[in-house]
């Protein structure tokens, strides 16, 4: 295997989503653990504690579905792209990074989850449904309903449709980022997360746009 084992035979393992670019965890691998995760698609591991190999959610049910392993520039550290089944960390969280450290060096109680733009993004939209409309226009988008949200969606696109036609790149980025944010506000609407909608796209990949459709 062409990867560079460290004295005790291990290699570092980031496991990372592969839809959010989310860090799940981080644990250690042989060469064993790391053919197994290769030939059965499971993330398996190398307990230094316990001396053995620990395949990720075969008690708990928490798997880590893995569809592609990914080696640094020196060959010493390793990337599981990894489908999650339910929370990463033993506490229960999502990811096994949701605490900070402070500018002492201290780690912190304060929760830090939601570590991609998109995530954060959504957890603000969500925060904001019980704010007042007068300080958020978030909040007045909620209040207005499917109407008010479905207006400025159509208009939203319709600014992009003609910037991409006629306006400068900056205008270009400018009308996709308002875009995808009226986007966000109609998910957090009816309930759905950004995670579904990347679900949904990765569902997607790999098949043709006509086929798609036809499919429908």
């Amino acid at each position: 295997m062409e990867l560079t084992f460290s004295a005790d035979g291990l290699v570092p393992v980031v496991a990372q989503d592969r839809r959010t670019g989310e860090i799940r965890m981080v644990a250690y691998a042989n060469e064993e653990a790391v053919r197994r995760t290769l030939a059965t698609g499971r993330a398996t591991f190398f307990s230094r504690s316990r001396a053995e190999l620990w395949e990720k959610g075969k008690t708990s049910g928490n798997a880590l579905l893995v569809s592609d392993v990914l080696v640094d520039c020196d060959s010493d550290c390793l990337v599981y792209l990894v489908t999650p089944q339910g929370p990463s960390c033993h506490t229960g969280k999502p990811s096994c990074f949701f605490r900070r450290l402070d500018e002492a060096g201290r780690t912190t109680d304060e929760a830090v989850t939601l570590p991609t733009l998109l995530q954060r993004l959504e957890s603000t939209l969500e925060a904001r449904k019980s704010s007042t409309a007068q300080k958020s226009y978030a909040k007045s988008l909620f209040d207005g309903g499917p109407d008010k949200i479905g207006a400025k969606l159509r208009e939203e696109a319709d600014e992009l449709a003609r910037a991409v036609a006629n306006e400068s790149d900056e205008r270009v980025t400018n009308e996709a980022a308002d875009l995808i944010f009226h986007t966000l506000v109609a998910l957090r609407a009816r309930g759905i997360d950004i995670a579904s909608v990347l679900a949904e796209l990765d569902r997607r990949a790999g098949r043709s746009g006509h086929e798609e459709k036809a499919s429908r």
